[in-house]
């Protein structure tokens, strides 16, 4: 039989939906980042995200300006208020900007981060008589609609000869998704880290395909064009994410630190958080948003529209700003590798 997580560990805080995820969750206020200076920029985050790493790191010392955080448990919902002109820039993953894009917002990806897909898997139980990505046809699989595994799931079942219409998709959010896998009502969680590293470490299921080789494993930070507009905005936001890269290069050589700081601010386990640390979070580097990034989220975008669960098509060079570059590496620049299982 397999071993069933207590009640307190299937309910994850929704707030774990992180950058990666969809739906349409609601957003909460944060408070101010202490600076100087008169001006304030608006930051979407998820809870464990951008203003934890930044703090963990010592990046939100010596500010010359302020933050005002806005705490949000999806992606889709940011992005919202990006396009409201209620915040200034936050964090997504690579599929949100893509349904943005399609409802016509007024965003433009500014800064991405290469990272290893390795923690967007497709689970299935133990005791699962599934063994390749084949045996999905005609099997139910839970996964967040809009969301990066949601894209992961398309792609994992295009390369294995599949379509979405040959399986059974059950559109739900993470907390919903994982009652639904550990109780056995759906065949298969399509999913990301950390959600992907607690099913591993508490022995409820297995990986059946990652998103290695299928997705880009891109993040954005996702701005507002009237920010962009504003010099004084325009620099600071510069800064925000010079600070920003820099705590993202400094998970990967503190990972053991991070994972106490991820976990006490999220309320994750420990170990769930390490392991979710070393498989993915430690493998991110920043990178150019540049052609190659655009023909792939262009590839994502073109993939939605083709089964019609975006409303038009898109032009994703469109929402894209490129000043912030400097001498990033290439989109297409390996990601650090992975220390995890």
């Amino acid at each position: 039989m397999r071993r069933r997580l207590t009640p307190a560990a299937l309910l994850l805080p929704l707030a774990l939906l992180l950058t990666a995820c969809g739906g349409n969750s609601a957003a909460s206020t944060g408070g101010d980042t202490d600076g100087t200076g008169s001006l304030t920029i608006n930051v979407g985050d998820q809870k464990g995200g951008s203003e934890a790493i930044l703090r963990a790191a010592g990046e939100l010392e010596n500010l010359d300006y302020k933050i005002k955080w806005s705490t949000f448990t999806s992606g889709p919902p940011l992005l919202e208020a990006v396009n409201a002109k209620a915040v200034d820039i936050g964090g997504v993953g690579n599929t949100p900007p893509v349904f943005a894009a399609g409802a016509g917002s007024k965003i433009k990806v500014v800064s991405a981060w290469h990272g290893t897909s390795k923690g967007d898997a497709l689970l299935v139980p133990d005791d699962s008589k599934l063994t390749k990505p084949q045996d999905l046809k005609g099997r139910s699989i839970a996964v967040a609609q809009g969301s990066s595994a949601h894209y992961q799931l398309v792609a994992s079942l295009e390369a294995a000869g599949l379509r979405l219409a040959d399986v059974k998709v059950k559109y739900l959010q993470p907390a919903d998704a994982l009652a639904a896998f550990t109780s056995g009502k759906v065949d298969a969680w399509a999913v990301w880290d950390p959600y992907t590293s607690q099913i591993l470490q508490t022995g409820q299921g297995r990986v059946l395909t990652t998103g290695e080789g299928v997705t880009n494993g891109l993040t954005f930070q996702v701005a507002a064009p009237g920010a962009l507009g504003d010099k004084k905005k325009a620099a600071a936001i510069r800064d925000y994410l010079d600070r920003l890269r820099r705590a993202t290069a400094w998970v990967h050589d503190h990972q053991e630190e991070w994972a106490k700081v991820w976990a006490k601010d999220t309320g994750l386990p420990y170990e769930v958080a390490l392991a979710s640390v070393r498989r993915t979070n430690s493998t991110r580097i920043s990178v150019a948003v540049d052609r190659p990034l655009v023909a792939s989220e262009q590839k994502i975008a073109d993939a939605f529209t083709e089964l019609k669960l975006i409303p038009r098509k898109v032009d994703f060079a469109d929402f894209v700003d490129t000043r912030f570059n400097g001498d990033l590496p290439a989109s297409t620049t390996p990601a650090r590798a992975s220390t995890g299982s």
